[in-house]
C-alpha cells in the first residue's frame, strides 16, 4: 500500500472531511511509520476541540483493520478507558505494561518487550514525567523517569516505535514547567528521530459547544503570555451556552444532588485548587448529600493517593495478574472490616472494586489516616514514624537485608494510602473525564493570576463532557 493510499483509509476511517491540519497530521503519521529508522518516534498535538481524539482513534482503527499491530497506553487507569472507548480497542496504563516483578522480595524492575513491529501509541503524554520518582526507587523500580523507561521499553522491542498525544496546554506533570513527552527538543535529546504535528484549529462542531469555546479562549491566555502580552483573569461567557453554568454557594447541594440523580456519583467530580479544599467538599458531600456518617463505608468512592505494588501480584481473571495500582486510580468500597488502631495510625480491611479496571476487585489493608488529611498523602514525618515503628517488629532478625524484606512484605507498613474521590485536585483529575464537573477556584485576585493559574482552568474546564458548575464565579470574571 503506499502512502497516498494509506492516507486515505485514514480519512475514509474519520467519516468526515478532515481539516487542512488534520490532513496534515495524518501525512506526518503516514511518513513517520514508513521511515526505516529505528529510532523514530512521533509527537501528536493537540487542544480541545481541534479533532485530536478523533484523528488518533481513527488510525488505531485503520491500523487494526490492516493488521498492523498497536498498544494503546496512558498514564493513568482512567485515562486508559477513556483512550479505549474513544478507539474501540483495548488499553493499559503504562505502569502495567512496562514494569514488572523481579523477584519474591517485592523488587520491580522493567520487563522486557518482546512485541515486534509494533507501534506503542499513549494518550494524555503531557502527564508523563521526566523527573525520577522517588516512589520507583523505593520500590525497587527505577531509578530513571517514567519518560526514560517508556523509551527503553519500547525501542527494545524488534521494529517498534511510539507514537505520544497529548494537549501541552495542560498542567505538565508536577516539578517540571512544561511536558517533556510533547516536546520534539527533549524527545531529540534522547537520541530520537522526531516527526510531530500540532492541531490547533477548533472545529466548527466545538465551536457549538460553551465548554470548549471558553477552554479555547483560555488557552489563547496561555498563547499570549508566553509571547509577552499581560495576563488578565479570564472571562467567562455564559451567555448562549447551556453547559456552562453558575452555581451559587446556596444551590451547590441542590445541584450536586442533581447531578448524582442524572448522571451517577461516579460521572461527576468537583475539582478544586488544593487538598485542603478537596478536603472540605468530600465531608461535606459525604454527611450532607450521601448521608454517611461512618468513617468509611460501603459504596464510597476513593482515590488511591501513593502507589501501591502487590507482592505477590494479584490474579485478575480478565486481564492476568494485577501487580500496580497508581496514584490516582479510583476505587469503589465494598466491604469495611476489622478497624483497629497499631502503630500510631488508623487501619482497616477493605473490599474495593477498581471501575476502571474492569471493576477489578481486591482486598487491601488501607490506611484510614490520609483520608481527611489536609496533606497529598502521608507527610515525610509521618511515613518515618510508621516506617521506624512496624521496624521494631523485626528487630530480632539480625541480617538487615531480610529485615528489609519483612518491611516490604508487611501489610501495615504497605497500606494502601486514599483520599475520597467526590472531590480532588486538578492534578488527580488530569486524564479523566466526567459527565458533569464542578470547577471551585477559590478566592483569586489579579495580584495572584499566574500562567499556572491559567493552565489550572483549562485542565479543569476540560475534564468535562456535558456540563462545567462554576462554583461562586466572580462576576468580574464573567463577560458582559
Amino acid at each position: 500500500m503506499t502512502i497516498t493510499e494509506f492516507i486515505f483509509q485514514i480519512e475514509r476511517e474519520l467519516g468526515f472531511p478532515p481539516t487542512a491540519e488534520q490532513h496534515a497530521a495524518i501525512e506526518v503519521f503516514a511518513s513517520f511509520l514508513a521511515d526505516r529508522n529505528d529510532q523514530s518516534l512521533m509527537i501528536l498535538r493537540g487542544s480541545a476541540g481541534t479533532g485530536k481524539t478523533t484523528v488518533a482513534s481513527a488510525m488505531v482503527r485503520t491500523l487494526h483493520r490492516l493488521g498492523q499491530k498497536t498498544v494503546l497506553l496512558a498514564p493513568t487507569g482512567r485515562a486508559a478507558k477513556v483512550f479505549a472507548l474513544n478507539s474501540g480497542r483495548p488499553a493499559s496504563t503504562i505502569h502495567r505494561r512496562i514494569y514488572r516483578q523481579k523477584s519474591l522480595d517485592g523488587a520491580f524492575g522493567m520487563g522486557f518487550n518482546s512485541a515486534r513491529d509494533t507501534l506503542f501509541m499513549v494518550d494524555e503524554s503531557s502527564m508523563i514525567s521526566a523527573v525520577a520518582s522517588a516512589s520507583f526507587v523505593d520500590s525497587g523500580v527505577s531509578g530513571s523517569s517514567l519518560l526514560d523507561d517508556l523509551l527503553r521499553y519500547v525501542y527494545e522491542g524488534q521494529g517498534c516505535r511510539l507514537l505520544l498525544i497529548g494537549d501541552p496546554a495542560q498542567l505538565p506533570p508536577v516539578g517540571e514547567e512544561e511536558a517533556p513527552a510533547l516536546q520534539s527538543s527533549v524527545m531529540r535529546g534522547f537520541g530520537m528521530h522526531v516527526y510531530e504535528s500540532t492541531l490547533s484549529e477548533v472545529v466548527r462542531q466545538a465551536e457549538e459547544s460553551g465548554i470548549l469555546w471558553n477552554a479555547t479562549r483560555i488557552r489563547r491566555m496561555q498563547t499570549e503570555a508566553a509571547e509577552g502580552f499581560e495576563l488578565a483573569l479570564p472571562r467567562i461567557r455564559f451567555r448562549g451556552f447551556a453547559d456552562v453554568l453558575r452555581v451559587p454557594g446556596g444551590e451547590l447541594i441542590e445541584s450536586l444532588s442533581s447531578s448524582y440523580s442524572r448522571v451517577g456519583v461516579d460521572d461527576t467530580m468537583v475539582v478544586t485548587r488544593s487538598n485542603k479544599r478537596a478536603n472540605v467538599y468530600n465531608l461535606g458531600i459525604r454527611n450532607t448529600i450521601l448521608d454517611r456518617e461512618d468513617e468509611l463505608t460501603t459504596g464510597d468512592l476513593l482515590m488511591v493517593v501513593k502507589n501501591k505494588y502487590l507482592t505477590p501480584p494479584t490474579q485478575d481473571s480478565a486481564s492476568g495478574a494485577i501487580d500496580f495500582i497508581a496514584n490516582g486510580d479510583r476505587a469503589r468500597v465494598q466491604r469495611v472490616r476489622n478497624v483497629r488502631d497499631l502503630y500510631g495510625f488508623r487501619f482497616a480491611d477493605v473490599w474495593l472494586q477498581f471501575p476502571d479496571y474492569d471493576d477489578y476487585e481486591m482486598t487491601s489493608t488501607v490506611l484510614l489516616d490520609t483520608l481527611t488529611t489536609e496533606a497529598p498523602a502521608l507527610t515525610h514525618e509521618q511515613s518515618d514514624q510508621l516506617f521506624q515503628a512496624v521496624l521494631e517488629d523485626y528487630s530480632d532478625i539480625p541480617q538487615k537485608a531480610e529485615r528489609m524484606k519483612k518491611m516490604k512484605e508487611d501489610p501495615y507498613y504497605n497500606a494502601l494510602q486514599v483520599k475520597f474521590a467526590y472531590a480532588v485536585t486538578c492534578h488527580k483529575a488530569q486524564g479523566g473525564q466526567w459527565a458533569h464537573v464542578y470547577i471551585d477556584q477559590g478566592y483569586m485576585t489579579d495580584d495572584m493570576l499566574t500562567p499556572d493559574y491559567v493552565r489550572w482552568l483549562y485542565t479543569a474546564f476540560t475534564r468535562a463532557t456535558e456540563k462545567v458548575f462554576l462554583v461562586n464565579w466572580p462576576k468580574n470574571q464573567e463577560e458582559e
